[in-house]
């Protein structure tokens, strides 16, 4: 980390840019709206598309290719990282917050909208998987802006607890969508899937609203108006930082693909079959439980990076996803209700929310200003391609192996992040820490003295 600086620069390192609450909820909106979308068309996925656009006469190859279009849409992130990244490195980060919101929300809400097979016929699936496309291209481009965004607003010594806010969007969004999905299933109607989809345009306008108000980051402004904005960014930091990239990816599957067995594939297990282990009331009480506390226990984890450095959190944080596999379906296998809420809380809001707090800050120190956004984007974007088709891997697994062959894939997920963890240098480290408040003593110091003279 720079600690050579103006005073300008010191000031804000100390309290961060006026706009730094507002561009954190701003960049939670966005998030919250990627990840109710995600469950939505997850939870869709696995209770209603089989037949809805899919017509398959063996269940289990319903949900697969339910689940292989939510695959296609995550296929799509790293070109919509690639070019939002470029972009936000280019042009400023508050274009592409603002473009990366608008067309992701109008994709969600034309899911809502879409004609089913029995309807259109083959013409169903082929809208829903365009439409998923143009959505994993939004979603490629709108994490970085949204993290980078209120990275470069945020105190220095507080950048962990701000940018596990739009983080926090994760088990929000999370739970929006199990409250309306909780709601939909009373109705005996095509809404029970649509009203969950149609439901985002409120999310869309409230984001809206809030970015356009927002400043542009002033790391970028300051770098602009210095002459510094990188010719060709993403050339640069693929041919300088692809080593970087690569640990991001390592790191972000550890939390992207435990997370997408959690909420998406466990889902399908507990209700599904013949003889389901639980109801979906069950199950979704277990989400809605883990993610309301995830709004509080994502912005700690953060808020504890900020104390301790990042690598030291992260790392406890993929050894506990190890340990957890095989006593994750253990304990669902019980078949006792709150057992079964017990797994979701622990995997979701221990585990789960203390990789995702600590990601925002720690994956946007990895990469210098100009080349942050392309860096951070790529990095997390091609994680989110893989790990997007953790859900048809862990299906596809299961039919040969049972839960255990499911086990083993979330076990490989936390171990790819501990090596991940163990490569990657810490950026916020007792040297660090110690070096910025020096920094800011300085600065006070000297305005001290000018306000006595």
């Amino acid at each position: 980390m720079t600690t050579t600086t103006t005073p300008t620069k010191a000031s804000r390192a100390k309290d961060g840019s006026p706009d730094k609450l507002r561009t954190a909820i701003g960049s939670a909106v966005g998030t919250t709206i990627e990840n109710y979308d995600f469950l939505a068309y997850g939870t869709a996925a696995a209770l209603y598309f089989n037949t809805v656009f899919f017509h398959a006469e063996d269940p289990v190859v319903g949900v697969l290719l339910g689940f292989l279009t939510f695959g296609v849409g995550f296929a799509m992130r790293p070109l919509g990282g690639l070019i939002g990244g470029y972009l936000g490195d280019k042009i400023g980060r508050k274009p592409v917050l603002v473009g990366a919101l608008l067309v992701m929300g109008i994709s969600t809400v034309l899911i809502g909208v879409l004609p089913t097979y029995q309807q259109v016929g083959l013409l169903a699936p082929i809208l829903l998987t365009a439409i998923r496309i143009i959505q994993g291209l939004a979603f490629g481009a709108e994490w970085g802006g949204a993290i980078l965004m209120t990275f470069e607003h945020a105190p220095w010594r507080k950048r962990g607890r701000y940018t596990a806010i739009p983080q926090a969007g994760v088990p929000f969004g999370v739970l929006l969508a199990n409250v309306v999905f909780l709601l939909s299933t009373n109705l005996d109607s095509e809404l029970a899937w649509r009203l969950p989809f149609l439901l985002s345009s409120v999310l869309i306008i409230a984001g809206m609203i809030i970015r356009l108000k927002v400043s542009e980051s002033p790391e970028f402004t300051e770098t602009q108006s210095l002459g510094l904005v990188k010719k060709n960014p993403l050339k640069e930091v693929l041919v300088n930082d692809w080593a970087t990239i690569l640990r991001v990816i390592a790191l972000r599957l550890a939390e992207s693909g435990g997370f997408y067995v959690i909420v998406t594939y466990m889902l399908s297990y507990l209700t599904g079959g013949d003889e389901p282990i639980t109801d979906r009331a069950t199950a979704l009480t277990g989400l809605v439980t883990a993610a309301a506390l995830g709004l509080a226990t994502t912005i700690l984890f953060g808020a504890l990076t900020d104390r301790v450095g990042r690598r030291p959190v992260y790392i406890v944080g993929t050894v506990l996803l190890i340990a957890f596999g095989f006593p994750m379906f253990l304990l669902v296998n019980t078949a006792v209700p709150f057992l079964i809420v017990a797994v979701y809380v622990f995997a979701l809001s221990v585990v789960h929310d203390m990789l995702a707090g600590t990601q925002g800050a720690w994956f946007s120190e990895l990469f210098d200003v100009g080349t942050r956004s392309s860096g951070a984007s790529i990095g997390y974007q091609f994680s989110a391609a893989i790990s997007g088709f953790i859900p048809l891997i862990a299906t596809a697994v299961a039919a040969s192996l049972g839960w255990g062959g499911v086990a083993l894939v979330y076990m490989a997920c936390g171990t790819l992040g501990l090596i991940g963890a163990l490569l990657t240098a810490e950026t916020w480290g007792r040297r660090d820490r110690a070096a910025v408040d020096e920094l800011i003593a300085r600065n006070d110091a000297a305005v001290a003295q000018g306000s006595d003279r």
